[in-house]
């Protein structure tokens, strides 16, 4: 959570000897980088900052400074609202499985999959693909779909794919998956050949940064309980 006390003190800190350092910059950014800031949270932040100068500059200086502090504050007016960039596909058809196959595919570094069941080779080939060029590949499934006729999730498991169960009586009814940390992928779609010939449903790939974070806390939650 944001601490506007403790960076507060920090541009106090820096404002000490009238300059900002290059390791002072640093040091603030970092500080802004450990919990994510709301607009309007900066915008008080920077509202403290003009408090700062002005008990520090003299009488003569104080218009000049309510003219720089009037410009900022339109110009933050002006400034468009961050968008995150999302694509949204929809079943019956080969949109939202096509989805997950470029996803998959295109995953470097880690891949987090948490579904309630996989049973379209296709999808599975696309895991195993990303397990073979060494993506570190995970997945979260439920025990009650996981001997289904058709069932790849223990396929996926001898072919040495981390797997972990849901094993209580409720159903691990998730269906997302999180690619290299920055790309997370959402909706309804079962990962089967139903979803795509016969399902109304629905898959969303996103890389809102809030949405990513949320998603891999809750990965990585279901996977330490149920290791």
């Amino acid at each position: 959570m944001p601490d506007l006390k403790a960076l507060t003190a920090l541009l106090e800190q820096t404002l000490s000897d009238g300059r900002l350092t290059s390791d002072e910059k640093r040091a603030l950014a970092d500080a802004l980088a450990r919990a994510p800031w709301r607009p309007d949270q900066l915008s008080a932040l920077r509202n403290q900052a003009f408090e700062l100068l002005r008990a520090r500059v003299d009488a003569g200086a104080l218009p000049l400074l309510s003219w720089l502090e009037g410009v900022a504050r339109v110009l933050d007016q002006a400034r468009p609202a961050p968008t995150a960039p999302a694509e949204v596909f929809f079943s019956p058809g080969p949109d939202c499985k096509a989805a997950i196959v470029k996803l998959v595919a295109g995953a470097r570094t880690s891949l987090d999959v948490c579904v309630f069941t996989i049973s379209d080779d296709d999808i599975t080939r696309a895991l195993l693909a990303a397990h073979q060029r060494r993506v570190a590949v995970r997945l979260i499934s439920d025990n009650d779909k996981r001997n289904d006729a058709g069932s790849d999730v223990d396929h996926l498991a001898r072919q040495g794919v981390p797997v972990r169960i849901d094993r209580t009586e409720a159903h691990m009814h998730h269906k997302f998956a999180i690619a290299d940390g920055t790309t997370l992928l959402n909706g309804s779609f079962n990962w089967t050949r139903s979803a795509t010939k016969v399902n109304e449903e629905n898959v969303m790939v996103t890389v809102d940064p809030a949405a990513v974070r949320a998603f891999k806390a809750e990965f990585d939650r279901l996977w330490v309980a149920f290791g």
